[in-house]
């Protein structure tokens, strides 16, 4: 038992993937004393920068089945999680409420359902004359907006959270190496991952991080794995003072499937997740705009100011994310199309359970 225990303090795990989903493994994993190496030659390039931050736990529209089970866990470790965080970075927390909204009467009657079945939830309906609703509409030049506002959901700005992981990451000594692992093999109950400039690095477990990538160090024939690409991209609106003034707007809402960040008073950021496309489109700002029938003055294409996007995936015949152990040593954590950042706790919480029993 004694040679367990010093076995397993010892152990080097090997994390492919550099964003909020492999930082968070990180983290989680060197609180328990293991020796951490993360690899990622497209660090400044991952999807976890073109992120929302969009913390959509309580407002989710189910009650069971292992992705509520999951955001349950994960609305349970956030709290924690922000507070040990602060200790890096005293500008990270969580902005409440979170509102969601519909031009849609069928879709309104539908959250209102939703509302009635879970009144703990800390959700309350928005109707057409609530005084959020209406600075929203006045914004936007829209009469028809209703919804429902979550008080225990918000936003986590993930340029702040990247930012406070890497300063832990940094303080604790975790070894990154900016290169790409293109091949994988297990030698005597030993990892071997060799690098694109031919660097090898030793390790006792390997947790693939890496999005569509992972796909790419695993034997398909041997494990029926398929993900999908999908594409998330946001546009940034900036107005001159003269034009309109967004601080009568909630700070973060989304509208039919749209999601609204306003940044200040002259810039708002606008985005979503579409999941049939992997390239951003010249007509990004239409297909952003397209719930509104008539738009406002300042919601144009002169007004654009920045624009980036991120390639995610998504499991096909499997739920979202692929949290598994393919062999002693391999664990496979991906698939966040849509919830890396609300599920990072979580998912990262599991991992650490996992890897015990990889290391027994």
């Amino acid at each position: 038992m004694k040679g367990s225990k010093k076995n397993f303090k010892n152990a080097h795990i090997l994390i492919v993937g550099s964003g909020i989903v492999g930082k968070f493994n990180a983290l989680e994993l060197s609180k328990k004393g293991f020796k951490i190496t993360i690899a990622d030659q497209q660090k400044k390039k991952n999807s976890s920068n073109a992120a929302l931050g969009l913390l959509i736990g309580n407002m989710y529209q189910k009650s069971k089945g292992r992705s509520w089970e999951l955001r349950k866990k994960s609305n349970e470790l956030w709290p924690k999680w922000i507070k040990f965080l602060k200790q890096y970075n005293n500008n990270l927390h969580i902005e409440k409420p979170l509102i969601q909204l519909t031009t849609k009467q069928e879709n309104f009657e539908k959250l209102s359902k939703f509302f009635s079945h879970h009144p703990r939830r800390g959700l309350r309906v928005l109707e057409q004359d609530s005084t959020i609703i209406q600075s929203i509409n006045k914004i936007f030049n829209m009469d028809n907006l209703k919804g429902i506002i979550s008080t225990e959901d918000g936003r986590i700005d993930p340029l702040t959270l990247l930012k406070t992981l890497n300063i832990y990451l940094k303080d604790k000594k975790i070894n990154f190496i900016k290169e790409n692992i293109i091949k994988i093999n297990k030698i005597n109950n030993q990892w071997i991952s060799t690098c694109s400039n031919k660097l090898e690095i030793k390790s006792d477990v390997i947790i693939l991080c890496n999005s569509l990538d992972a796909l790419k160090l695993i034997d398909l024939n041997f494990h029926n794995i398929k993900l999908k690409p999908v594409l998330g991209q946001a546009i940034e609106i900036s107005l001159n003072e003269e034009e309109i003034n967004l601080l009568s707007l909630p700070k973060h809402f989304s509208i039919d499937g749209t999601n609204f960040i306003r940044t200040n008073k002259n810039k708002i950021i606008i985005g979503s997740t579409d999941e049939y496309d992997i390239k951003p489109k010249e007509n990004t700002f239409e297909d952003l705009t397209d719930f509104l029938e008539t738009k406002p003055q300042w919601l144009n294409k002169n007004n654009i100011t920045d624009k980036w996007f991120g390639i995610r995936s998504r499991p096909e015949g499997e739920p979202s994310p692929i949290l598994k152990s393919l062999e002693k040593g391999l664990i496979l954590c991906t698939g966040f199309y849509k919830n890396g950042i609300l599920l990072a706790p979580a998912c990262s919480n599991w991992i650490s359970d996992e890897i015990e029993n990889h290391l027994l």
